[in-house]
């Protein structure tokens, strides 16, 4: 939400707030303190209330975090393709992007304990709240719940893909021109057989897919069912992957990752196998995340701005009160060649 003058606080009054909420000054005030003598229901209502009237009121925190401007809420719903995504190193920087973003606009920003898995547990995470607005790390499979939550509620962005009928703003890489752009790289050093490692049920993996689809159509090359091996966000996952491939004897010489992880998790099957990256098969991963650059070989990978991420994430919950419709966002994505790919 916007920050709001002086002036306009002034406009709503505890008694307001106990009129409309047909309680009393006290009860609106314990509830605003998060009393537990307020029951949940009346809390809720009251905070909605002073949320609508623009009355500030802020959760209880230590002194030194008191002259925040605002607070944001992160959220993690539960992962597809990923066991913890908090300890994910390309969550871990996206964070630190918002972190950054929220530091720079004077803002605390709070993780909930909370893994939503459903509409209710959605609604709950913004109606308990009392933060300014809360970001979601990725869609999982909640997209139909996001549109409805986008119905009744605005103060939420996801980190994520931009889907069709999609009515809630989100924020992610063009994963498709990304996943398009690896796949382009490896046929311009010669790899014809290259195989896709992800969980396509991840709906920003299915788009990285379906630009290694693209790629493949435009080179005249046919997908390979064979190629495409589900491969969670793990390491060990992508390990077996290869493993799986090459106990198959299915042919490839390259391989796009579709995360960094993965991709890391590729080079390790493949050494362990007793090929060598990129002498027998070129890599390409995805994200950009700090241990990329220093694996070994070095992982040419397709990067996103986790700066820029945090930033727009940041603005578009700050400015959600004030405009009431908040648009989608695509980052631009980049290929950096390193060594896992020869050229």
């Amino acid at each position: 939400m916007a920050r709001r003058s002086k002036s306009r606080r002034s406009e709503t009054r505890i008694e307001d707030l106990a009129e409309l909420a047909g309680v009393s000054t006290a009860t609106v005030s314990r509830a605003l303190n998060d009393s537990p003598l307020v029951r949940d229901n009346t809390k809720k209502e009251i905070w909605r209330l002073a949320r609508e009237h623009n009355y500030p009121f802020r959760p209880q925190m230590p002194t030194m975090l008191s002259g925040a401007a605002a607070t944001i809420g992160i959220a993690v719903p539960t992962p597809v393709g990923r066991s913890d995504r908090l300890s994910d190193p390309f969550f871990m920087e996206l964070i630190g992007g918002i972190g950054e973003a929220a530091q720079a606009a004077e803002c605390d920003i709070v993780i909930s304990h909370v893994t939503p898995q459903n509409f209710d547990d959605l609604s709950d995470l913004i109606t308990s709240s009392r933060a300014e607005g809360v970001i979601f790390l990725g869609q999982s499979f909640l997209h139909e719940r996001f549109n409805r939550l986008a119905q009744v509620e605005s103060r939420f962005v996801v980190w994520g893909a931009d889907l069709p009928g999609q009515l809630y703003a989100s924020v992610g890489s063009d994963n498709i021109k990304g996943g398009k752009r690896a796949t382009q790289h490896l046929l311009r050093l010669g790899r014809r057989r290259i195989a896709f490692l992800g969980d396509t049920e991840a709906p920003e993996i299915q788009q990285r897919y379906q630009g290694y689809v693209q790629a493949l159509d435009d080179a005249d090359i046919g997908v390979d069912e064979r190629l495409l091996a589900s491969v969670h966000f793990q390491v060990e996952s992508a390990e077996e992957a290869i493993e799986r491939l090459i106990a198959q004897r299915v042919d490839f010489d390259a391989v796009v990752g579709a995360s960094d992880l993965v991709a890391l998790g590729a080079i390790r099957g493949l050494r362990r196998a007793g090929r060598s990256v990129p002498g027998d098969v070129s890599v390409v991963g995805y994200d950009n995340i700090l241990l990329s650059r220093y694996s070994h070989p070095s992982l040419t990978t397709i990067s996103q701005d986790m700066a820029k991420a945090g930033r727009l994430l940041v603005s578009k919950i700050l400015g959600a009160g004030s405009t009431g419709d908040i648009r989608s966002e695509r980052l631009p994505t980049e290929l950096i060649v390193r060594e896992s790919c020869g050229a």
